[in-house]
């Protein structure tokens, strides 16, 4: 099968994940890459084999005539650099949060849509090797054929100096909407890869560190189209009592009329049936890069899906449904009201 040809734009912290995934990943190969910051790019091209790097998105893009594009920037660019490769009909993955607004999410989709591009967003939660598992576990009615709830506590611990996040993506400090817009918006995706449609949610936010602008701080409690219910605890100000919190980023209990799943810290997966102990469910996960090597994943999907022209886990229209939980979310810890109908129309 042929090679795809790529070309990324942004070599900020979180990029080193995307191009040794991209170094390593077969069926695709980047050419290119792209900043601003002409000494790091350059830095950059020589650490991971990637053969020229370029200041200037238009003219790499033009020059190099790519397979796909992979946006790693903040994302207040996402719309104008999605829009340039759009018009050159170019196929996108774009790191979330996809834009500063769900209006302007709302626009990048549309124009995806309208140029008639394929376009995925790379959220990587839900390919982390643990959900991967427990969703086959739930598919295969491991503790029963009706779930009852699915619960995760966060704690990053990342967030409590007075410089928190100065050193790895500083502009966190400035987002106004901060734990659900940049954190929860992984968890709310991957509850309904697991859980399916949220119809509903009610949601407390607050913020602990005064140092930033948006909340870091919340639990968010969600009612599944299925009947099931979920909660989120998180808070990026208080330290777990993990080595690494960063691995799973949390715990998760998931709960079945047959019995329990649980996720532990360090990848470990446990299953208790009614009326049983609690036993070791063995499976594969390494501590590879990032998070299980979840951005390897995400991008070997983007891949896959591309060449055999099937749709995106994480496609725009599909992302669009997180997004609309994320603003119920907003809304509800707004009102102090539980905010329902979220899927009132909605095909799926």
């Amino acid at each position: 099968m042929s090679v795809l040809k790529g070309v990324a734009i942004g070599v900020g912290y979180f990029s080193q994940f995307h191009l040794e995934a991209w170094s390593r990943l077969e069926g695709a190969e980047l050419v290119a890459i792209c900043d601003h910051d002409e000494s790091r790019v350059q830095e950059q091209a020589k650490k991971y084999n990637v053969p020229k790097a370029y200041s200037d998105f238009t003219k790499m893009l033009d020059a190099e005539r790519p397979d796909f594009v992979d946006i790693i920037t903040r994302p207040d660019s996402h719309l104008n650099l999605c829009k340039l490769a759009f018009d050159k009909k170019i196929p996108v993955i774009c790191q979330k949060p996809l834009a500063p607004t769900f209006t302007e999410a709302q626009e990048i989709i549309q124009m995806a849509e309208d140029a008639s591009v394929s376009f995925m967003v790379h959220e990587n939660f839900r390919f982390q090797p643990w959900y991967r598992e427990i969703k086959s576990l739930l598919d295969a009615q491991a503790i029963g054929s009706r779930m009852h709830s699915v619960s995760i506590r966060t704690r990053t611990g990342d967030g409590w100096p007075k410089d928190a996040y100065l050193a790895r993506q500083p502009y966190f400090r400035e987002m106004p909407r901060f734990l659900v817009h940049e954190t929860g918006v992984h968890f709310i995706d991957t509850f309904r890869y697991l859980f399916g449609e949220i119809e509903g949610v009610y949601a407390s936010l607050r913020k602990l560190n005064e140092e930033i602008q948006g909340e870091d701080c919340g639990i968010l409690h969600f009612e599944f189209a299925n009947g099931s219910q979920g909660i989120w605890d998180a808070n990026r100000f208080n330290e777990p009592n993990c080595e690494d919190p960063r691995y799973t980023f949390g715990e998760a209990a998931v709960e079945g009329n047959g019995g329990t799943i649980r996720l532990y810290s360090d990848g470990r997966i446990t299953l208790q049936k009614l009326g049983q102990k609690e036993k070791q469910h063995s499976y594969q996960h390494e501590r590879v890069q990032f998070a299980g090597d979840c951005v390897f994943q995400t991008q070997k999907h983007f891949v896959e899906a591309l060449k055999t022209s099937k749709e995106f886990e994480t496609s725009g229209t599909e992302y669009l449904k997180t997004l609309k939980v994320q603003e119920a979310i907003y809304a509800s810890a707004k009102s102090g009201l539980p905010v329902r109908g979220l899927t009132a129309g909605s095909s799926s």
